[in-house]
């Protein structure tokens, strides 16, 4: 709830002056655009779905990116259809990310980060450092 009356005044600002410099006429074509193109998707929903099952079925999506690139698709397809600039450009945002984890891109998290550094400098704890002296026989029977 904190978050819904800065959206709306953020959105407010932006639209009105995207308004303000391409007109009247050229706002309201651009509202009913992404309009379209947001119900186009949603209406299309299920072949996304269908695509992301295939590609995790051939592993190229794990759960998380497959969860992750779902719910990115269909809240893209709704800001698209939400009037106003700032939606539609976290709509499109959204829409970018979804492409970017079908094409095979992860976004790495802090904490893994963390723990393989951790892990590394434990493992660098353990290790025993040994030397190796090869010793000649014939040398050792010679006074």
């Amino acid at each position: 709830m904190i978050f819904i009356i800065p959206y709306f005044f953020i959105e407010l600002y932006i639209s009105l002056s995207v308004g303000e410099k391409i007109g009247f006429l050229w706002t309201v074509i651009w509202i009913v655009t992404t309009f379209l193109i947001g119900m186009g998707l949603l209406k299309n929903a299920h072949l996304a779905i269908l695509s992301n099952v295939k590609l995790a079925s051939l592993g190229q999506l794990d759960a998380k990116s497959f969860h992750d690139a779902s719910t990115s698709y269909f809240l893209g397809a709704i800001l698209l259809i939400i009037p106003g600039v700032f939606s539609d450009l976290l709509g499109v945002m959204a829409l970018l990310y979804t492409i970017f984890l079908q094409i095979g891109g992860t976004m790495p998290s802090i904490k893994n980060k963390n723990n393989i550094k951790k892990s590394n400098q434990q493992g660098d704890d353990n290790v025993i450092d040994v030397e190796i002296i090869e010793c000649d026989t014939d040398r050792n029977l010679k006074p």
